[in-house]
């Protein structure tokens, strides 16, 4: 057997490719790619969807002083197997940085392909590493984005929805979520009856949830809304106030029948411990990708245990992303289900071209536990050639 190798290189890579119709890129559709390869020459991929143009800079800046190092003068030459460890190096090393943002972000694509790498070396899953299958199957929900078209016709929206809707029933998936994105010209009672025909829509036997885009200010008119709203057994509201109104949750969850969704863009345990215990919400939605990588979020997932909360983790990025969510729903038990963002509901290229496969089979609303050597993906190394961005220094 080859001796497991060190973290040898550690490269920060932006793939940018046209957008070609994608609802949510302008012009271009881009990911921060990380690629750690080991002495051997093996190697693990991450990604991290936000700026990859900043999150880039943090990975590829040099060591400062001893409170501001850089995270490859930090890992090379480490075991990737040590990869929790390695992340609380670097995060102590890091106060300099303003942890609370951008170096968690580009920490986790690197902590994303730590595990990859760590899985491919012992050839076993990443969901193994994390301490095991806590359950037989995975269960994603696909969100259902209609596109920039909600000052239009509410007829269009409707007609769009269900038309995605169709195809998501026809790929197999049981749970979509719905966004509600109107402006303030749209009533709070005309929401409630926007809700009322997504019910109607997917049926009685499909999980729905809404995700409300930070709609409101006041938490009270929030309140009225998902009160009414309840009729139509809605899972969650996502991001019903503004991000950093804790207190205006906490009201909101203490009244609410509707799980309050909140922490989307939280950074790290620390924050998502705010809107547990601050917040008060019931339910987190921070990302692999963008909230610490596999470590951080599975401290997530434990602290959701004793804080009686789930954990149901965003994406909305590639499919390196998707694969992460499904090793973590594997490992922990305070995740229920798993956005998955699914290409047949709006075109991406980096969804369907970055990694293979590009997405798992679901059946009846669930797909297998991935089986295949850490992540289970393999890297499109001519997409990236092609497509990866030269940054000027």
């Amino acid at each position: 057997m080859t001796e497991r190798g060190a973290v040898a290189e550690i490269e920060a890579l932006i793939v940018s490719v046209p957008a070609e119709g994608n609802a949510f890129a302008e012009g271009r559709e881009e990911t921060l790619l990380v690629r750690v390869t080991d002495d051997n020459g093996l190697t693990g991929i991450g990604e991290c969807p936000c700026t990859p143009i900043v999150i880039k800079a943090m990975i590829d800046q040099e060591t400062i002083h001893f409170w501001s190092q850089g995270i490859r003068d930090v890992l090379v030459g480490e075991d990737p197997l040590e990869a929790r460890a390695l992340f609380d190096r670097v995060y102590h090393g890091s106060f300099y940085h303003g942890r609370r943002g951008t170096f968690i972000q580009a920490m986790s694509a690197v902590d994303i392909a730590l595990w990859d790498l760590a899985g491919k070396q012992l050839g076993v899953p990443v969901y193994k590493l994390l301490g095991g299958a806590r359950t037989e199957r995975i269960r994603p929900y696909a969100t259902c984005y209609p596109g920039d078209i909600y000052a239009g016709p509410l007829a269009s929206i409707v007609d769009e929805i269900a038309r995605q809707a169709e195809i998501a029933a026809g790929q197999g998936i049981t749970a979509v979520k719905v966004p509600v994105l109107f402006g303030a010209e749209v009533s709070d009672r005309q929401v409630v009856d926007f809700a009322k025909q997504c019910r109607s829509i997917i049926g009685d036997d499909v999980l729905l949830a809404l995700d409300f885009g930070y709609r409101w200010h006041d938490w009270y008119d929030a309140a009225w809304t998902l009160k009414r709203i309840e009729v139509h057994d809605v899972y969650f509201a996502e991001a019903p106030l503004r991000h950093d109104d804790l207190h205006g949750h906490a009201r909101l969850a203490a009244v609410s029948p509707v799980r309050v969704g909140g922490a989307e863009f939280a950074a790290g345990r620390w924050e998502v411990r705010e809107w547990l215990e601050t917040g008060g919400v019931s339910l987190v939605q921070p990302g692999v990708s963008r909230a610490g990588g596999f470590t951080e979020l599975m401290r997530i997932a434990e602290m959701c245990e004793l804080y009686g909360a789930q954990l149901i983790p965003h994406s909305f990025a590639t499919g390196i992303t998707d694969m992460a969510n499904f090793h973590l729903m594997a490992a922990a038990l305070s995740i229920p289900m798993v956005e998955f963002r699914s290409s047949r509901l709006g075109p991406s290229r980096l969804r369907t071209e970055l990694v293979s496969p590009p997405e798992p089979e679901i059946i009846d609303g669930f797909a297998a536990l991935p089986t295949a050597p850490g992540l289970g993906l393999e890297l499109n190394d001519d997409l990236v050639a092609t497509y990866t961005k030269v940054v000027s220094s």
